[in-house]
């Protein structure tokens, strides 16, 4: 070991977000998902809904109306998603803020997706402002794909009073909470040959104009029947597009908000991202997912920001695993979970590293968040491929550690951490040697708001670094 290096992650060329629970499934926990692949994403997404109004409230509606003759997902009084507890006269001592602060811990940031009743009044925005100020730079996404008809909001409201609520609700949140920024999240351009112009395109301009992130959501194959039929040949509850055509329409969707935005760009991201198995099959799935992202590589596509992978367990066929019936905790792994593994760790999709000036411990690690942070950088020398490599901690940091390219992390309790998982599917075939990356994400997975950056930044004082156990033969050799 050399020196200690200062170290700052920035931005992918193009970013990955993960989904990770809706209405299709629950929330499967960040250290798990971290061990299946291998590194943290730029931000996990989470779905609830805000119906404060409704008698049925706060209750998730499919459990309330468990007995009820529903034939189609969206067609409860509200939202069929997990139910947001926060808001005016509610608290954050329950989900959404426990999954959370959970996504914060390991290093990402946080994507809430919140289908909210139009009719609420400035002070339940607050509120949710108010809520979700500890939280860092968190992605909201208002009202998502807003210029459909299956929510709960468009069948309550005109378009153009969704539309008007999406600017004011932004407005609101963020001025109690600065830290967040917003996504407007429609149609776009649905159909290249009608001409280009966006879905409801009046409307919803003015909201393309106030809002932070654009955003579609494209399936490349979707089967919306489920789980209430089962998609057929000749059935009308499905559909398959081509990759390139869904490439297509969404840059066509980018250069139409860019023009309503009078020439000036903003992050364009499609935040729900898959072909459905249900209509593909596993196999053309993952071909499918991989195409996609060997045409943003080859198109060179920077006016692209990130996608949003929906999702990682899913009881249907659009996550990387799917729900084993017998068992909620257990999932199945599917041949896209390979596939996605694989592009995730490619260079176009992985964060920006950049090393700086040599230091010296005890040092300051600031975390702003999964694009702007500053770690340290430790060299580590290999005379080949090691029989044990692990981390001895005397502290209760909260760290998110990376060597050979694959990620760990290191809760306040974890006293040793074993990296040689690194080595096992990317074992060294010589000498060489490897850097040991270490950042400090929030321990409670939210910042602290007395400092005087606190709304974006976090930090935290690493003193020494730890004990490195690295060895490259077994403790005893071979009797044989």
């Amino acid at each position: 070991m050399s020196g200690i290096y200062r170290i700052s992650m920035g931005k992918a060329m193009c970013a990955v977000d993960l989904g990770d629970g809706s209405e299709r499934g629950e929330y499967v926990n960040q250290d798990y998902i971290l061990h299946k692949l291998g590194r943290p994403h730029r931000a996990v997404s989470l779905m609830y809904c805000y119906y404060p109004l409704d008698k049925e409230w706060p209750s998730r509606i499919s459990e309330v109306m468990k007995d009820a003759n529903i034939s189609f997902q969206w067609d409860y009084p509200y939202d069929d998603y997990f139910t947001y507890k926060g808001g005016l006269d509610g608290n954050t001592d329950d989900e959404p803020f426990t999954f959370m602060r959970d996504i914060r811990r390991h290093g990402q940031d946080v994507i809430l997706t919140l289908t909210i009743d139009p009719a609420v009044s400035d002070e339940h925005l607050a509120a949710i402002g108010n809520d979700l100020r500890p939280f860092g730079r968190l992605l909201l996404r208002i009202n998502h794909e807003a210029t459909g008809s299956w929510f709960s909001f468009n069948k309550r409201a005109s378009y153009q009073e969704v539309a008007d609520f999406y600017c004011r609700a932004s407005r609101i949140i963020k001025e109690n909470a600065p830290n967040v920024q917003t996504i407007l999240c429609i149609g776009g351009i649905e159909h290249l040959e009608n001409g280009d112009k966006i879905e409801k395109e009046k409307e919803f301009a003015q909201a393309v104009r106030e809002t932070d992130i654009w955003s579609v959501d494209k399936y490349m194959a979707l089967h919306w029947g489920w789980p209430y039929d089962v998609a057929e040949a000749g059935g009308n509850s499905h559909q398959r597009s081509s990759v390139r055509k869904i490439y297509e329409l969404t840059k066509a969707s980018y250069e139409r908000f860019r023009y309503l935005n009078g020439g000036e760009t903003k992050p364009m991201v499609m935040s729900e991202f898959n072909a459905d198995g249900d209509v593909t099959g596993a196999y053309e799935q993952a071909e499918m997912v991989k195409l996609f992202c060997e045409i943003l590589k080859e198109e060179k596509a920077d006016w692209f920001s990130a996608f949003t992978f929906y999702q990682f367990r899913d009881r249907g066929r659009l996550g990387l695993e799917i729900e084993d019936p017998n068992n909620p905790d257990v999932g199945i792994e599917q041949p896209v979970m390979q596939t996605y593994k694989e592009i995730i760790h490619d260079e176009w999709f992985l964060p920006k590293m950049t090393q700086g000036d040599e230091l010296t411990l005890p040092a300051a690690l600031r975390w702003g968040g999964s694009e702007d942070a500053e770690g340290i950088a430790v060299p580590l020398y290999f005379e080949k491929n090691p029989c044990f490599c692990e981390l001895v901690f005397s502290d209760a940091s909260n760290l998110m550690l990376e060597i050979n390219g694959k990620w760990f992390y290191k809760s306040p309790k974890a006293k040793t951490i074993d990296l040689m998982p690194a080595f096992y599917e990317k074992p060294l075939d010589g000498e060489c040697e490897l850097t040991l990356k270490i950042f400090a994400p929030p321990a409670t997975g939210e910042n602290d708001l007395t400092a005087p950056d606190g709304l974006v930044n976090y930090y935290y004082v690493l003193e020494k670094l730890p004990e490195i156990r690295l060895r490259f033969a077994p403790v005893e050799k071979s009797l044989d």
